[in-house]
């Protein structure tokens, strides 16, 4: 190890559709924002960054807009995301003469395009990294969920996200086998606003989608319906309204992306080879991602594939948890 590479600090990135998260090499978890970024469309000038734009979602004068800057997984507006990534490396990092700019590790969707790769790298250099590498979101969170994917046996982990559903097959500390679909986390909720206008004539936000989701979601039949009170705008008088959401009636709601994500996962296991899936049905499908702590993903998935299903610990943070731990890997080979 060189004397520059003592001082480097060198980050992992989880860039998100919905988030973004940072892990320092010797620190840990650093950083964990919304992927927001609100701007004055005047001037140009940066407003906020992360959560305090998160909470101008919807709520912002003519003049200021606060938008994401990714969409489906990767990059919709340039300089918006390097100005978000600088803003989040000063919160991660101090670079000093002694303290150079950082390498860093940045998960990205299974199937991106070399267009979409070298996207991400110009854009993480350009926020001030020294040294961009790239690692697929599904093989990070197999390391931040501490399976052993170093042996020939075969796993397969399911990276539930904002933007994106990755599913890959894993052995040997590369992927086998793995694909992509645009229905995550962003695709329930645009599905929950989408029916509370149709059905109830009620407008909402996607702040207020995302709560629905998480407090009564469900894409499996809970045992017992439950109930949310949920305010929004009347779409004919524009006048606030509230209304009592079911539990059951956003299973309705849910089941159509879903069953997107457990067709996907079925030709995924298709395309592997026999002796593969025979490793899977002993080892067991792993859950990773905010989108899978939806109730009853893993339920779901084990009814469709009839091979067990459990969701990680802290599965939040396995893609930025694998991100750090693959810094060991750039260490001991650079």
């Amino acid at each position: 190890m060189s004397l520059f590479s003592m001082f480097s600090n060198d980050l992992g990135v989880d860039l998100g559709t919905s988030n973004v998260l940072i892990y320092a090499d010797g620190k840990g978890l650093v950083v964990r924002e919304p992927s927001v970024v609100a701007v004055d469309k005047n001037t140009g000038k940066i407003l906020q960054v992360g959560s305090a734009a998160r909470n101008m979602l919807g709520r912002t004068p003519g003049n200021v807009v606060a938008m994401h800057p990714l969409r489906d997984g990767v990059i919709c507006d340039h300089e918006l995301t390097v100005k978000m990534l600088q803003s989040l490396f000063r919160s991660a990092i101090k670079t000093s003469l002694f303290n150079p700019k950082p390498r860093v590790i940045i998960s990205v969707p299974s199937g991106v395009t070399e267009i979409e790769e070298r996207t991400v790298i110009n854009a993480a250099i350009e926020a001030g990294a020294r040294r961009v590498y790239l690692i697929e979101e599904p093989l990070a969170a197999a390391l931040g969920a501490g399976l052993d994917i170093s042996g020939p046996s075969g796993h397969m982990v399911i990276d539930i996200g904002g933007g994106t559903t990755d599913i890959a097959v894993l052995s040997l500390n590369g992927v086998a086998n793995s694909a992509s679909v645009e229905a995550a986390g962003d695709a329930f909720d645009e599905a929950i606003a989408r029916h509370v206008r149709r059905k109830h004539g009620v407008v909402i936000g996607q702040v207020t989608a995302e709560e629905i989701k998480i407090q009564i979601g469900c894409v499996w039949p809970r045992p017992e319906d439950i109930t949310m009170s949920v305010k929004g705008r009347d779409a004919k008088t524009g006048l606030p309204r509230e209304i009592l959401l079911y539990s059951s009636e956003i299973y309705e709601v849910l089941r159509r992306p879903a069953r997107m994500i457990t067709d996907e996962v079925l030709h995924v296991l298709e395309e592997t080879s026999p002796e593969l899936v025979g490793d899977i049905a002993q080892n067991g499908i792993t859950l990773t991602g905010g989108g899978s702590q939806i109730w009853g993903m893993d339920q779901l998935i084990a009814d469709r594939t009839a091979i067990a299903c459990t969701i990680a610990d802290d599965p939040d943070f396995c893609v930025v948890y694998g991100c750090g731990k693959a810094i060991g890997w750039i260490n001991d080979t650079l």
